[in-house]
C-alpha cells in the first residue's frame, strides 16, 4: 500500500459517501439511551487504551448493524479530515459501480482502447489492445512494475498507459498505483465531465457527505470512511435505492484473483478479500500507515482507521492490531447483547 499524497492529481475524487441499513431505509441512525449504555460497556476503557498504548491510531469509528457504536478521535474532532491513503482506490471502485450501473461504461471486458483510442500510439505492444477495465480494477492489466513496496507516484495516466508490459493481460496480479489516475481518466471520458463533478452529483450531493479536502491527496473524516464500507456491505443500496448494482458489489467485495504484496490477500475490485471460506467473506480497504475500513458481513460491522502515515507506523501496524483484537472482541460483545 501506497502513500496517497502523490498518487493521482488534486480535486478528482470526492468520492466517499454515507449509506443507510438497507433494512431500515434509513440513514445511520441515532441511539437510544438504552443502546448508548450497552455501548459504553462493551466498549469499556478503549480511549484509554488507544491513548496511551497507540500512539498511531488518530481515530476509529466503529458501525455495528447501521449505527456509530463507538467512536474516537485523539484531538476530540469527529470532523477532522485524515489522509486516507490507498483507501481511495476502493472509493473509485464505488464510482466505477456507479457508471457501470448507468450504462455509461459498457462493461468490465470493455478494452480500455475502446474508450480512450487515443492511447492506441502511446503502447506499441499488441497486447496492450487486449487490456479491459476488469484488468485495470483487478491490477491484472500486464504492466512492467518496478515498485516492490508499492508506494511509487503514477505520474500521468498517458505515461501509465506507455510503460511496458510484462506479460499478457489477465496472467498475473500486481500491485499497480498507475491504475487509479488511468482508471480516472477512463471516468471522465466515459461520464463527459470532470470526475470531481461527477463524484459530487452521483455520492457527495445526495449522501450529504462533508467535503474532503484535496491538498496533498484526499482527506476524508474517519466517519466517512466507515460510510463507505457501509455503502458495500449494504450491497450499494441507499434508502431503498441502488446507487451501486449489486452484482458489482459482489463482486468487488469477492476474490477475482489470489493478489499479493503489499497485502498478500486475494483481491477483487480495488478491495482486499480475507482468505475465508465464509458465504460472504469480510473485505477490506488498506492506505499506508494503517487506514482501513474493515467490513466483515456476519456481524453487520464496518470497522474504520485513521493513523499517522508514516514509515514507522506501517512498520508497527497499531491500527490493524487494534481492529483486528480489541475492536472486533468489543464489537462482537456487542452484537452478542443486540441478538439477545
Amino acid at each position: 500500500m501506497k502513500r496517497f499524497a502523490r498518487l493521482i492529481p488534486l480535486g478528482w475524487l470526492p468520492l466517499l459517501a454515507l449509506l443507510a441499513p438497507a433494512w431500515s431505509g434509513a440513514q445511520l441512525r441515532a441511539a437510544t439511551p438504552a443502546e448508548q449504555a450497552l455501548d459504553a460497556e462493551a466498549f469499556q476503557g478503549m480511549d484509554q487504551t488507544i491513548t496511551e498504548r497507540l500512539p498511531d491510531v488518530q481515530a476509529a469509528v466503529v458501525l455495528l448493524k447501521g449505527r456509530v457504536v463507538y467512536a474516537y478521535h485523539r484531538d476530540g474532532h469527529p470532523d477532522t479530515l485524515h489522509d486516507v491513503q490507498s483507501v481511495a482506490k476502493s472509493g473509485l471502485s464505488a464510482l466505477v459501480g456507479i457508471a457501470l450501473g448507468q450504462g455509461r461504461i459498457a462493461g468490465l471486458d470493455q478494452p480500455v482502447l475502446a474508450l480512450m483510442p487515443e492511447w492506441a500510439p502511446l503502447n506499441a505492444d499488441p497486447r496492450a489492445a487486449e487490456i479491459t477495465l476488469r484488468h485495470l480494477l483487478t491490477m491484472t492489466a500486464g504492466f512492467a512494475i518496478d515498485d516492490p513496496t508499492g508506494t511509487a507516484a503514477p505520474g500521468r495516466p498517458q505515461d501509465a498507459w506507455a510503460r511496458p508490459l510484462a506479460g499478457a493481460p489477465g496472467e498475473r496480479f500486481a500491485y499497480d498505483n498507475a491504475v487509479v489516475p488511468m482508471l480516472a481518466a477512463l471516468l471522465e471520458k466515459a461520464t463527459g465531465m470532470p470526475l470531481a463533478d461527477y463524484a459530487r452529483r452521483e455520492l457527495v450531493a445526495p449522501l450529504a457527505m462533508q467535503e474532503p479536502s484535496y491538498r496533498r491527496g484526499l482527506h476524508l473524516r474517519t466517519e466517512d470512511m466507515a460510510r463507505l464500507g457501509q455503502l458495500f456491505l449494504q450491497q450499494g443500496a441507499w434508502n431503498g435505492k441502488a446507487l451501486v448494482p449489486q452484482s458489482y458489489v459482489m463482486a468487488a467485495t469477492r476474490p477475482q484473483n489470489a493478489g499479493g504484496p503489499p497485502v498478500s490477500m486475494p483481491y477483487g475490485y480495488l478491495w482486499w478479500v480475507l482468505p475465508t471460506e465464509a458465504p460472504r467473506r469480510t473485505f477490506m480497504a488498506s492506505g499506508y500507515g494503517g487506514q482501513t475500513i474493515w467490513v466483515h458481513p456476519p456481524l453487520e460491522l464496518v470497522i474504520a482507521t485513521s493513523a499517522t502515515a508514516s514509515v514507522d507506523s506501517q512498520r508497527r501496524g497499531q491500527a490493524v492490531q487494534l481492529l483486528r483484537t480489541r475492536l472486533f472482541a468489543a464489537a462482537q460483545k456487542r452484537y452478542a447483547s443486540v441478538e439477545r
